[in-house]
């Protein structure tokens, strides 16, 4: 029988829910509701059974499907439930940076590492908020997962060299990166499948196959003749990836269709537009299945083995956002898949689950406009620009990791600042740099001036009278600042003094490459607000994936990985894919734990 096929007899309506946590539906609370047929109010023909899986996983971005890959490759059936109408998740939208130190790919390619420099750098970055234990685990089964993967998928990865952790400066930081990307995959091999997959945060441009590590070059294609050179090839890559038939993919959009290959090889179905309703539990109050809505219909679906919680988090849930975090917060400057509302994590939590993190996230700066919040990443370091809040004063460095960055403007809140900060450049930065998909010279799009999202003026004075702010203000920022262009040194905020602060400028510009003064009207302002890439809160587990209770217990047969569990990374972020490099381990630990201890 196929996974598809219904099997009533696995999965009758006798099965009986765990014991009540607080908030819990009283309709799922015992098995007397589920064998009487009283859900929600509605008979038994409101829900139907489905085949019995050994494990069933939640979710289809990198987590999800990492768990039901290496499950279905230790011998256990599994399926994957989505609740969207595609799979991928946030995983497809993102740029797939995996950071996981001491991988076979940064080993193949010279990088030179140890366990104990790796132990060292996650000690001082992540410190003591996250049980020693799970770090211990992320840094041991990290490096296997990524062997896993590209034995049993049609993945590979390559080096994003010179991509510097984050704080390269602290004890075991890699100054020349320990980041990872998917290289380049055929979206053939999924066939008709290929349509199903979500679709990128930013559409890449047509014509051209870009890898994550090649856009800090293409940021300076006007200037510079290795931007000139990058080009050149990825267009020359896109040609010949089309003459050979294919349909070339990176990124994000290369890992979740690898990922989604896989699982087509082992056999793994995936249901889209199948949202999780609730757990499901034996009269013992293991997890033993999940309520979900199939087709419109409300449909149990039983686990022998294990539950494997991978939602995502609860960016696009006010309600939870406004509760558990600080404000102003919003839904709608996040660049989370839109799907993401928490769903996995308030299941666990009416099942007893402990929380942790939940007032932090992916945090970065993010321009709301009109099209969706733009998510400032290269823009923000390059030279003729700087930040200020509503007063006209530089209050950061305008550099630093995208998380520290909006954990500082909250800090501006907390001083009764207000939230908004603003992006100033002048004409200069306009005819060097791309500008989100703006190419240098180009006008911005007047949608932008029109939403009240950028700003132009001839002068400073005039810009800074359009923002509400003091003209002399602004005027003596800018001069300060480019006093600190002009000898290379940041007195204030030490911008460009790491090596990640000069990743995505232009060598070009001396004695520092990440400060140019502000001199040549016009001059612009952009709006930028706390956004993010998803929340980093949920659902407490081991070093196994096991979702605990508040008291330390497990509940068992349930366990949670990516941005429905509590980061492993606590409130930092040691480099680029420290979102995505824990969810595909712990998704892997937790399938692996689950076939160690079924057997």
């Amino acid at each position: 029988m196929s996974h598809e096929q219904t099997d009533s007899s696995a999965n009758s309506a006798a099965s009986s829910s765990g014991p009540a946590a607080p908030g819990r539906r009283g309709v799922l609370q015992g098995g007397l509701a589920v064998a009487t047929g009283v859900l929600g109010g509605v008979g038994t023909s409101a829900y139907a059974a489905e085949a019995e899986f050994d494990v069933v996983v939640i979710g289809s971005g990198a987590a999800g499907m990492t768990a039901a890959l290496t499950a279905a490759k230790r011998g256990l059936r599994a399926v994957v439930i989505e609740k969207a109408p595609t799979f991928g998740g946030s995983t497809a939208r993102s740029g797939a940076g995996i950071w996981i130190r001491g991988n076979e790919v940064l080993q193949k390619a010279g990088v030179s590492d140890t366990p104990e420099k790796a132990a060292a750098y996650m000690d001082a970055v992540v410190g003591d908020i996250v049980p020693a234990d799970r770090k211990a685990a992320y840094l041991k089964y990290g490096p296997e997962m990524i062997s896993f993967i590209i034995r049993n998928s049609p993945l590979r990865f390559r080096w994003m060299a010179g991509y510097s952790d984050y704080y390269p400066e602290l004890p075991g930081g890699q100054p020349n990166g320990a980041s990872i990307e998917p290289d380049q995959f055929n979206g053939k091999l999924l066939g008709a499948e290929l349509a199903n997959l979500n679709k990128p945060y930013l559409a890449t441009p047509p014509g051209v196959v870009i890898f994550g590590g090649e856009y800090k070059w293409l940021n300076l294609v006007a200037v510079s003749a290795k931007g000139v050179s990058t080009a050149a090839t990825c267009v020359a890559r896109y040609v010949e990836a089309k003459l050979r038939g294919e349909e070339p993919l990176t990124m994000g959009q290369a890992l979740a269709a690898g990922l989604r290959a896989g699982l087509m090889g082992a056999n793994v179905p995936v249901w889209l537009n199948t949202p999780l309703v609730d757990l499901q539990f034996d009269a013992t109050g293991r997890v033993n299945g999940v309520l979900v809505t199939k087709n419109g219909v409300q449909t149990l679906v039983k686990a022998k083995k294990a539950v494997v919680v991978a939602t995502g988090g609860f960016e696009h849930n006010l309600s939870m956002r406004q509760a558990y975090q600080q404000q102003p917060i919003g839904v709608d400057w996040t660049v989370g898949a839109k799907e993401n509302t928490g769903d996995g994590i308030r299941a666990g939590q009416r099942a007893g689950a402990a929380l942790d993190l939940m007032d932090d996230a992916w945090w970065g700066p993010v321009i709301p406009l009109p099209e969706g919040p733009y998510f400032v990443l290269a823009e923000r370091t390059l030279p003729g620009s700087i930040m200020v809040n509503g007063e006209g004063a530089r209050f950061l460095n305008e550099a630093v990791p995208y998380t520290d960055f909006v954990h500082t403007m909250y800090d501006q809140v907390n001083k009764g600042k207000p939230i908004t900060t603003w992006m100033i450049m002048d004409q200069n930065y306009r005819n060097r740099y791309l500008f989100k998909t703006t190419p240098p010279f180009l006008p911005l799009p007047q949608a932008w001036y029109d939403a009240g999202v950028a700003f132009k003026s001839v002068t400073l004075e005039g810009l800074a009278t359009k923002l509400g702010m003091r003209p002399n203000a602004l005027r003596n920022t800018v001069n300060r600042f480019n006093g600190f262009a002009a000898t290379g040194r940041d007195l204030d905020f030490h911008r460009g003094d790491s090596v990640y602060d000069r990743y995505y400028t232009d060598p070009a510009v001396r004695p520092n490459s990440s400060l140019g003064a502000l001199k040549h009207g016009p001059f612009y302002a952009f709006k930028i607000l706390p956004g993010d890439l998803g929340t980093k809160g949920g659902m407490r587990t081991d070093a196994h994936s096991r979702v605990l209770k508040a008291n330390g217990q497990v509940i068992p047969g349930l366990y949670a990985a990516g941005n429905a569990s509590a980061s492993v990374m606590g409130r930092s972020y040691p480099g680029a894919g420290s979102t995505i490099g824990p969810a595909m381990t712990f998704g892997y630990v937790a399938a692996n734990h689950i076939a160690d201890t079924s057997a």
